[in-house]
């Protein structure tokens, strides 16, 4: 019997994004799915800021911006009539070391096209209508046998299960979902067709009254479709009402100035409850849990998805170095580390923004709004706490307008810059892009240091580059890739010092090394005098120095973790 590298079950956002990770890495993996089409619903609204800049490392974030749009203004209504305009990004901008200050709206059907074809451009294709009955581990816990619908049972190294709140894999697994359902709080849902131009699609309607709600916002990439939602009808005894289409024109005649026969199609209609519950782990052996079938919290600030999306991205450089014979398998174990905190967090991050919501509504003017917070771009979540985040450089006091220097476990800010080769603008997350760990020098000290790592770490997976200072002498070139930080915002974002307004940087006069990981997550900042512990924390992710040209340690089936 054949053994798959990795099973994903579950091809929602979470489970592409991880298999794309995987596949690009050189990982046999394959990714089932039991509908028997791609689900055309358009459910979560698009990817937040973080999750933009995990999309631009796959490649396919420019086709994400080309096919949504930016987030619209939200335009709230009482009586029927528009009592107040909102922008909640009026006030937020690019900066250089956030190149992306707000997420995309687009239907999460068009998202999972765009991640479909470009995991279809490694040779793997989700595998429709298959459904996982059955998971049981091998002899000594040396792989997986998968038992399906149809009969076949197959074999894999790993598990993950990305199959969403439902979730067959962590059923099968035996994994407790402990948390509460609201059923008071009760949305129902749905994709519908408005009559062309019954309303601007520059806006995002919201319509509160104290006896209920209804929401629309146009749909990226249609001329008339629009994302419905709403407080349900109810019954004489107060209990809510199943979607339906006549009940949503029905809501619609009563809450806007619309007419029912408006709308004129409503499908993918469904029920929303609030729940907030979580698996109690995150890791059964040789089978994960990513996305909803791990948390899931309340819709306010959009984070469902986005966090799968980010479970991904934690979990595959992981399995990959494992997989390749790099790593260890206790680097699994941070996977769980890692972003079981945070989905703890997000589960009561949107609790409070629920509660903040609930509150803003019943006021004339309050809306959706109230949800958005900087918390919600994803930017600011960091795994300082985790035994991957290692050192730190020299404390500094930071100058006025300088930000605090990141830390080991935060994420690595971006900052434009130049390639000192071909003098072409570019960025450090380009520098970070792919599926590598990423050494970075600054100050002419940690030349010696990058020319360690190349000789020793090239071709296992690890990238150097030497960031110059404008005014810096290139005289004595360093290993890997260069670039020139001509206006010093590389210096500032990694605490080097702020940008003296001349384009130079100021420098701290310490020559440093950091060392970024594949999620773009520092792991390691050190003063470049510490070559030991750069070696250290290397050796943890990518295994034993061997010399340039060498093979990477090969593993058979016993080694696969």
């Amino acid at each position: 019997m054949g053994v798959t590298d990795v099973l994903i079950v579950g091809a929602g956002p979470t489970g592409l994004v991880l298999a794309c990770d995987l596949a690009r890495r050189g990982a046999a993996v394959r990714i089932v799915d039991r509908s028997p089409v791609p689900p055309r619903t358009s459910r979560a609204k698009g990817p937040n800021a973080r999750s933009l800049e995990i999309l631009d490392d796959l490649g396919v974030a420019e086709e994400v911006l080309a096919a949504g749009s930016a987030p619209l203004p939200m335009l709230k209504y009482r009586d029927r009539l528009p009592v107040a305009e909102t922008d909640p990004w009026a006030d937020s901008a690019p900066s250089p070391d956030a190149p992306y200050d707000r997420g995309r709206l687009i239907a999460q059907w068009r998202l999972e096209e765009i991640l479909r074809d470009r995991l279809a451009g490694y040779g793997v294709r989700v595998e429709l209508g298959r459904e996982v009955t059955g998971l049981a581990e091998g002899p000594g816990g040396r792989h997986v046998d998968v038992a399906f619908a149809e009969g076949r049972t197959e074999r894999a190294w790993y598990v993950v299960g990305c199959d969403g709140a439902h979730s067959s894999v962590r059923k099968l697994l035996g994994i407790g979902f402990e948390g509460t359902t609201a059923e008071d709080q009760v949305m129902v849902c749905g994709d519908v067709d408005l009559a062309d131009g019954a309303l601007d699609r520059t806006r995002w309607h919201q319509w509160f009254d104290e006896d209920g709600a209804v929401m629309l916002c146009p749909i990226p990439g249609t001329r008339t479709g629009w994302w419905f939602q709403a407080g349900p009808e109810r019954d004489g005894r107060g209990r809510p009402l199943a979607p339906t289409a006549d009940g949503f024109r029905r809501l619609l005649a009563r809450h806007t100035a619309l007419p029912g026969r408006a709308l004129t199609r409503a499908e993918l209609l469904s029920t929303y409850r609030v729940n907030v519950r979580m698996a109690d782990r995150f890791r059964a052996g040789r089978a994960f849990l990513a996305g909803d079938a791990a948390h899931v919290h309340a819709v306010a600030g959009g984070l469902g998805m986005n966090t799968g999306i980010q479970d991904a991205f934690n979990l595959g450089w992981k399995l990959g170095l494992v997989l390749a014979g790099r790593a260890g398998p206790e680097l699994l174990d941070t996977y769980e580390e890692e972003r079981l905190p945070v989905a703890a967090r997000t589960l009561d991050l949107t609790s409070e923004r629920l509660r903040a919501t609930l509150e803003a509504i019943r006021r004339p003017g309050g809306g959706l709004d109230a949800a958005i917070t900087p918390d919600t771009t994803g930017l600011g979540v960091g795994y300082r706490w985790s035994s991957l985040a290692r050192g730190h450089a020299e404390a500094r006091t930071a100058r006025d307008g300088e930000r605090p220097a990141p830390r080991p476990g935060d994420r690595a800010p971006d900052a434009p810059c130049v390639d000192a080769v071909t003098g072409a603008r570019t960025r450090l997350h380009r520098v970070f892009a792919g599926p590598g760990t990423t050494v970075l020098g600054f100050g002419p000290g940690s030349a010696a240091v990058l020319r360690e790592v190349a000789a020793a770490y090239g071709d296992a997976g690890v990238r150097t580059c030497r960031v110059y200072a404008a005014h810096e002498d290139r005289a004595t070139s360093a290993p890997g890739e260069a670039v020139v930080d001509d206006e010093g915002h590389a210096a500032a974002a990694y605490g080097r010092g702020a940008s003296d307004g001349t384009g130079t940087g100021t420098g701290t006069g310490t020559s440093t090394v950091v060392v970024v990981r594949p999620d773009h997550h520092l792991g390691l900042s050190i003063p470049a005098a510490d070559a030991r512990s750069v070696h250290a924390y290397l050796h943890r992710l990518h295994g034993a120095a061997g010399p340039r040209n060498g093979s990477p340690a090969l593993v058979d089936a016993a080694g696969k973790g």
